[in-house]
Formats: C-alpha cells, structure tokens, sequence
C-alpha cells in the first residue's frame, strides 16, 4: 500500500524523532571535550562551506545576496562559535561556595528547529551548533522554498558531527516539509522542546504545540536619529545595515524617526551615500506592491531596489541602494510603516525626542513589540530615556540595527533567533543560545537551621512585648512564662 504525501511526511517525522532519540541518549553520556571537539569540527566545516551554501541559499530562495548570505553563515561560524566554545555544558557547571549552591547541566532532549526562508542555511548550521553544545539532538523542519539548501546545511553540519565522534542520527532535516509534518515534530512525545524561526503564525503554532518553545516575533525596527548624532556615521551605519542581504534580517531597520533640526542635513547625506527619495506618485506604486494581505509582499522580500522599483513600474539609478519614502501616519493602511524586509524605508519627521519617543512606540505596536529599536545620538540622557520607556528587546546605539541586534557590532549574545519577551507573546527577551537548550538542576547544601517556637513561647513572646510596654505590677518574664506554660498545659495543648 502506498501512503499519500502527508502521511509519509508524518512517519518521516516519526522515524527521524526515534533515531534522534536514540542518538541524544548516547550523546547525553560524553564528556565536555568530546562535546567541544564536536562543536568545534561543526563549526570549521560550516565555515569551510559559507560561500558555497550562501550562493546554494540565493539560487533557491532568490532572497538577498550571495555574499551577504556567506557572512551571516561565517557569522554563526566565527563569532557564535567563539561565544560557545568555552561554555560549560556538561556536569557541575558551576559551584556556588559561600551559598553552598552546584548548578549541573542536563540537556532538554530532542529540538525541533523550525527555519526560514529568509535565512537558512545561518539558521540551520546556528540551531546545529547550540543544540549540540547542549548535548542535544535536533530534527529540522526547513522551509519549503528552501528546502535543498537547508538540507545541504544539515548534512554538511551531521557528517562533520558524525566524523569528530558524534553518534549517527544526531542530526536530521525533513525532505518532505510541510504544515502537517511541522505540526507532528512540534506535538510529538518524543520533541522536547521547539526553537521556531519562522512567520506568526508558525510561531503561535509552536505556542501552541503543548512543549516549551522558543519562538520569535516580527521586527518592525523603528530608528532615532538625534540631533545630536554624527549624521554622516548614522547614515552610514544605516544604509549598510538595511543593503545587507537586501534586509532579510528581522532586525534591519524599517523607519528612520529624525528630529526636524537635523532633517536636511540628513536627507543630503542619505542621498549623497546612495539612497533614491520616491516622490508622491512613486511612493503610491512601491506602496501598492509592498503588503499582500495584511502581511508582507512575498515578492518583494529580499530584493534589490532595482527589482521592486521594476514590479512597481516605474525607473530608479543603477546605483540606488535603498528606497525611501517620507511618512506621516501609521498603520495597516500605510505600507511604509509595516515591516518590510527589502530595501525599503519609511522617514517620519518629529519636532524633538519626546515625540520621537510616541512615534517609535507606534512603529513597534504596529507590528515589532519587543524586538529592536535603534538610536543614533550622544545626549546620553535621551538615550537612557529610550532604554527605559521602551517596549523592544534591544536598544542598539550608534550602530546598524541589523549587526547589533544579532550581537556582531556589539556585546550582546551572538545569535540568528532573537526574543521579544512579552511584549511580543516570547517566552524571553534573550538572543538565544546554548544556555536556553539546557535543565540547569541545583544541588543546595543546608547552610542554616529553621528556627522552631512552640506555642507557649509565641504566646509568651507576644505577651512580653506588652508587658514591656505596660507592666504596672512589675511581674517579671519568668513569671509570665511560667503562667502561660500552665495554662496551656491545664488546656492540653501540647507545647
């Protein structure tokens, strides 16, 4: 009897989990320099592959740029790896001697990695590496439009495993992707946990699998640019974060907030570096291809200026590297204030920084609660003002929000899957790693006795606290206790 499509997708899934299962065991036992040595093979074999899987990646997807995908692969590669490698994984991890307090690492088990389309061969080697760090296995569900590429990662990541001593079956990632074999990963006994990179609503369905998940929300970047910033650094910094890989990544920018003092200046300095201003009618047609829905354009996403100017109809420069259109209102009827994951940018003008504060919260509302918001500026009072009011994960500081939201331009934890905390539905605000792929038990040491009182001493302490207070007859405490211990006796309670 053959089985239809989606049934031998379901025991796909089912096969790969029990061989993970039986692999995890296996790999649960090593030590930590069998685990390193692991991670470390992993990592020189995706850093030996980067271009290669970075072009297989673009040939697919059509999303982004060879290059860039070879840098976001090198990324994880280099700097993730640098991040993990001395990470203690393995038994006590550490050992708390004045509270008397050991931590030992456990891992969760088995991780179903859901990837995108946007950035999977990153996500893949990133998911392989911590999951196998924390001594865990881990069975991938790619997206469909990446399909080839993510399982060329995922092979690339288990022979390399395999071949520094990991056991077979470690490593899986499904051929036959689909929402009901990413549905049956995420519900299964044998899944542990779910790591989802993906949409909202394959993001809520991981939520909704029953297993703790990781998952993260859209990143509609809102970016402040004081006064008081170094225009020419700002837009620098801004136009290589937002070209990289077309703007694939969650945390690119999306609108640029600029106070009115600084405005022209800015503007001259966008154009001079390569940015094309739509007018009226231009904006209307970019505006017109930009959502499908209420969500964002498919066709649109992780392509170059070039490309959405031509399936808009009109004509932009050869060398125009991002597109811009001035905005004033927010919301669903307003395209450029949504995320938009291609060179495309909203600018709004704001009379000072406290109204840039309300628009900035509008922009994350609309669509990036919890993910990141970017500031260009030196007041470092407006600065803490915007760390403290608000609602995003990672406020990034004179530096493109796409490299310092994954930690490569500054020292938060390099990762390719970023939180959101609450704010957006996340089980956390953290840039994910090892750490989170862990049961962290403790061994506590008594360090103190519980002091114990009986009834008649809490009676007796009670009643001393008035006597000490009001004590005409001069009674003493031996005295009263004496008397409260004979009537509680005459009263059987046992003291």
């Amino acid at each position: 009897m053959r089985l239809d499509s989606d049934l031998q997708a379901i025991q796909e899934v089912r096969d790969f989990l029990q061989e993970a299962k039986a692999a995890q065991i296996l790999l649960e036992a090593m030590t930590q320099e069998q685990i390193d040595a692991i991670v470390a093979a992993m990592a020189e074999a995706a850093e030996s592959e980067a271009e290669r899987l970075g072009a297989m990646a673009v040939e697919e997807t059509g999303f982004g740029k060879a290059a860039d995908k070879k840098a976001k692969n090198l990324f994880v590669a280099q700097d993730v790896y640098a991040a993990i490698k001395d990470m203690q994984t393995v038994g006590i991890i550490s050992k708390d001697d004045v509270n008397k307090v050991w931590e030992i690492a456990q891992p969760v088990g088995i991780v179903a990695a859901i990837i995108p389309s946007t950035n999977p061969t990153s996500t893949v080697i990133f998911k392989c590496l911590i999951s196998l760090k924390a001594r865990n296995a881990i069975v991938i569900s790619p997206h469909p439009a990446a399909l080839r590429c993510s399982q060329e990662s995922a092979a690339i990541m288990r022979a390399a495993a395999e071949k520094a001593g990991a056991p077979p079956g470690l490593i899986h990632c499904l051929t036959r992707p689909s929402v009901e074999a990413s549905g049956e990963l995420m519900r299964h006994k044998l899944t542990d946990l779910i790591l989802a990179t993906g949409g909202t609503a394959m993001v809520k369905a991981a939520y909704s699998s029953g297993k703790p998940a990781y998952g993260v929300g859209p990143g509609n970047v809102p970016v402040y640019i004081h006064e008081s910033a170094n225009i020419s650094q700002a837009v620098r910094q801004i136009v290589q974060s937002k070209t990289f890989d077309y703007g694939t990544i969650c945390a690119s920018e999306q609108a640029l907030v600029v106070d009115q003092a600084v405005k022209d200046e800015l503007v001259a300095e966008l154009r001079r570096q390569g940015a094309y201003f739509l007018n009226a009618d231009e904006k209307a047609k970019i505006s017109s291809i930009l959502t499908m829905g209420k969500g964002m354009n498919p066709n649109v996403v992780g392509r170059s200026p070039q490309v959405i100017a031509g399936m808009a109809g009109i004509t932009i420069p050869a060398d125009a590297k991002v597109l811009i259109a001035e905005e004033s209102e927010v919301g669903q009827a307003h395209p450029f204030s949504m995320e938009k994951l291609s060179p495309v940018l909203a600018l709004y003008t704001v009379s000072d920084w406290r109204e840039g504060c309300l628009r900035c919260r509008e922009l994350l509302e609309l669509g990036g609660l919890g993910h990141t918001l970017g500031i260009h500026g030196e007041d470092m009072a407006v600065i803490e003002a915007f760390g403290l009011e608000k609602p995003a994960s990672r406020i990034v500081v004179n530096t493109g929000t796409t490299f310092g939201g994954i930690g490569a331009t500054t020292g938060i934890w390099p990762s390719m899957t970023l939180g959101c905390g609450s704010f957006g539905g996340n089980i956390t605000s953290d840039n994910i790693g090892p750490q989170h792929l862990l049961n962290r038990k403790r061994v506590a040491f008594g360090i103190r006795e519980m002091p114990l009182k009986s009834p008649a001493d809490e009676v007796t302490a009670k009643v001393m606290e008035s006597l000490d207070t009001l004590n005409p007859l001069g009674i003493t405490r031996e005295e009263v206790e004496q008397i409260i211990k004979n009537v509680l006796s005459d009263m059987q309670v046992n003291t």
